[in-house]
């Protein structure tokens, strides 16, 4: 991990890239994401009272979780962006989906951070898609402090929890806090580099800050509040962790070699405070981003430069308009600023900027590298695109992926036929989903492809809430893609088997679709002279310009 420039007397942009944090928040489905980031945001005083994320309808929804099916279903299906200050820190918190069905966002959503929160369930541990997230932080060498949640019910053994992490995902788990029992009896946490007690009390649903106890282990009152036994049992855990404990080495943090492992609540607030303070302490500022020539974009030099990660529409419901969500690499950002845009070849001026608070936003004169922010966006912008003033900067392809579901989606109601169109156009923008054409352009019905089976039902339900239009979906038998690069006489010799289809993409590019991983590896070799390309979202089929070896599995 790079570290920032140092200089005895450091510059404004020095002293503003210093005071950035960026994170994301990963984990499996259920560990307790959205939770802890609505407590996050409660500790840091960016709201007054947490919202809810299961249970009562009469509570509040959660902060992160805006769109309406998000509500109704309690899972997260977009990535949002949470701006806010603490300790003199200025935040941005990216809180992502859980569910592998929306991994295509989670791992865009990755390619904007320096570091990661990865929450483990304490009665689960590693979970399938845990492991998968954690990987794409490996290959960036993304510094992850992890956070293991659901203490207040039964769980298991802490020491069982670290030897998991270690034996699974392969690095050293260092424990900075010890939970103080589990499930009912859960009371609080041992700070073991402070060696303090922290002993909290519940408050009602947990939307409220919970008051805390300090004292030290020794303390005749604690061995009252915990009992004997609690209090026994603490004190052996802390004994063993001094002797055969391993010691946190900020290095290997920082190198991704290494992770801090932090014991709580987040649904009773236990732990949540101690946490947030570790989080700004340890989580590094902005980091230098690699362009496609080999340089560097250094978050402190005078050349503005930025990416697009993320297109999200309707995030106004009164107006039908687009966000691009951009990372600033470098430099100053400043309202009504002209870069310059590669894809387009030409310059383009900034002028609607906003900060961005999940739904909400306002409007900014200026950001600084490690900020996210919202760009309104009347198709000037799409995922991948760089941003730059001075020197051209071009920065590493995105991920992308190839998609596994396909179906045709037919409106019910063709007097809304324009909603219809103009719904499905821009939710491709968005990049969850990508429309296919029939050859002779005689399909009456748009064609979707997906990576996640999930994301047909969300095309549904946002088509229904944003658009007013009610749809039916037919999902078809394919189940993988390949573009399929050849000169027309090659293209003319195919005979495809029964089971596939041969379509356009939206860049006219022919695209076959398969039922099978036999169909695809007999047609590659029954036709050695015709590249079957994997047919990835995006711009580009590479991982972080690698190539596929490096690509995620699902």
């Amino acid at each position: 991990m790079i570290q920032p420039l140092k200089n005895q007397n450091p510059t404004q942009l020095q002293k503003e890239v210093a005071k950035r944090r960026t994170f994301a928040i990963i984990s499996h489905p259920d560990a307790g994401k959205t939770t802890l980031t609505e407590k996050l945001l409660l500790y840091s005083n960016a709201v007054d009272l947490a919202g809810a994320v299961r249970g009562r309808k009469s509570q509040r929804h959660a902060t992160s979780d805006w769109m309406s099916i998000e509500q109704e279903r309690g899972i997260s299906i977009t990535s949002t962006v949470l701006q806010f200050q603490y300790n003199n820190c200025y935040v941005n918190l990216l809180d992502t989906p859980g569910h592998q069905d929306f991994s295509e966002d989670t791992y865009r959503t990755l390619m904007a951070v320096d570091s990661a929160v990865m929450v483990l369930d304490a009665a689960k541990g590693i979970e399938a898609q845990t492991k998968k997230l954690f990987e794409v932080c490996r290959m960036r060498h993304i510094p992850i402090l992890t956070f293991i949640n659901k203490m207040d019910h039964v769980a298991r053994e802490p020491l069982q929890l670290l030897d998991e992490i270690e034996k699974i995902l392969g690095i050293p788990a260092v424990a900075i806090n010890w939970p103080i029992g589990d499930g009912p009896t859960f009371q609080g946490v041992y700070d073991l580099q402070k060696d303090q007690v922290l002993r909290f009390n519940r408050t009602e649903h947990g939307q409220r800050k919970a008051p805390v106890t300090v004292s030290d282990v020794d303390d005749l009152a604690l061995l009252q509040l915990l009992g004997k036994e609690a209090h026994s049992a603490l004190r052996e855990d802390v004994e063993l962790l001094s002797i055969a404990g391993t010691s946190f080495d900020e290095k290997q943090y920082l190198a991704g070699d290494m992770t801090p492992v932090y014991f709580g609540s987040a649904l009773n607030n236990f732990g949540v405070e101690p946490f947030l303070d570790a989080l700004i302490q340890l989580a590094p500022p902005p980091q230098p981003r690699q362009l496609v020539d080999g340089d560097l974009a250094i978050p402190e030099q005078e050349d503005f430069s930025g990416f697009v990660f993320k297109i999200q529409a309707n995030m106004n419901p009164k107006h039908r308009d687009s966000i691009a969500f951009m990372r600033i690499c470098s430099g100053r950002f400043q309202k009504d600023m002209v870069v310059s845009h590669p894809r387009l070849g030409r310059n383009v001026r900034l002028t609607r900027p906003y900060q961005l608070f999940a739904q909400g936003r306002s409007s900014l004169e200026e950001a600084f590298p490690g900020d996210v922010l919202g760009l309104a966006n009347p198709g000037l912008f799409t995922i991948g695109d760089s941003l730059s003033t001075g020197k051209l900067a071009s920065f590493l392809p995105l991920p992308s992926f190839e998609p596994e579901f396909f179906a045709l989606i037919r409106n019910k109601d063709t007097a809304k036929h324009k909603q219809f169109h103009k719904g499905i156009e821009q939710l491709v923008k968005e990049g969850a989903i990508q429309r296919l054409f029939a050859l002779d352009d005689s399909q009456i019905h748009p064609l979707l492809a997906a990576v996640g089976k999930l994301q047909f039902e969300v095309v549904e339900a946002r088509l229904k809430t944003e658009y007013n239009v009610e749809v039916e979906i037919e999902y078809l038998p394919y189940t993988g893609a390949r573009r399929i690069n050849a000169d027309l006489q090659e293209l003319a010799k195919i005979s495809w088997p029964s089971g596939v289809m041969e379509v356009k993409d939206g860049n006219n590019q022919t695209v076959a679709l398969f039922s099978s991983e036999w169909e695809i590896r007999r047609c590659i070799d029954k036709y050695p002279n015709i590249t079957f390309q994997e047919f990835g979202f995006g711009v580009n089929n590479t991982w972080e310009n690698k190539g596929d070896r490096n690509r995620p599995n699902r």
